[in-house]
């Protein structure tokens, strides 16, 4: 996937495992993430989160036929981190025609536990064109 010109590029995410049933990516904790006090921003953990998740989505849909959207995301900060590589692990948890639940876990180098996220995607059809 390209992520130039993106959110994902900005934030320096990158994909490592792209599967319909599991999405990997990672994402730096630097002066592009950081919050004012030099922490790892949580709404930049919740960014890596719904990429993901969408991702992952996106994996399991006919992409001629249907889009994907986050609609609700949740995201709980279990530990702080000042620098580094944090990995993001989402499994789905529901795939659905309508929607998707997807569960994502994100660790430091050490595998510990950074946040816990859970994503819903909506499934949209994508509108046909008239000819």
């Amino acid at each position: 996937m390209d992520f130039k010109h993106t959110l994902m590029e900005a934030l320096g995410i990158e994909a490592v495992t792209l599967e319909k049933d599991m999405v990997v990516m990672t994402m730096p904790v630097d002066h592009r993430t950081h919050q004012p006090a030099q922490f790892l921003h949580g709404g930049a953990s919740v960014a890596l989160a719904e990429t993901a998740a969408s991702i992952g989505a996106y994996l399991n849909v006919d992409p001629e036929k249907e889009n994907v959207f986050g609609i609700e995301i949740n995201a709980n900060h279990i530990k702080s981190k000042r620098e580094g590589i944090v990995t993001a692990k989402a499994t789905p948890l529901h795939i659905g025609k309508s929607t998707m639940v997807w569960q994502v876990s994100i660790t430091d180098e050490e595998d510990h536990l950074i946040c816990s996220s859970r994503c819903t995607i909506g499934v949209v059809p994508k509108k046909r064109k008239k000819d």
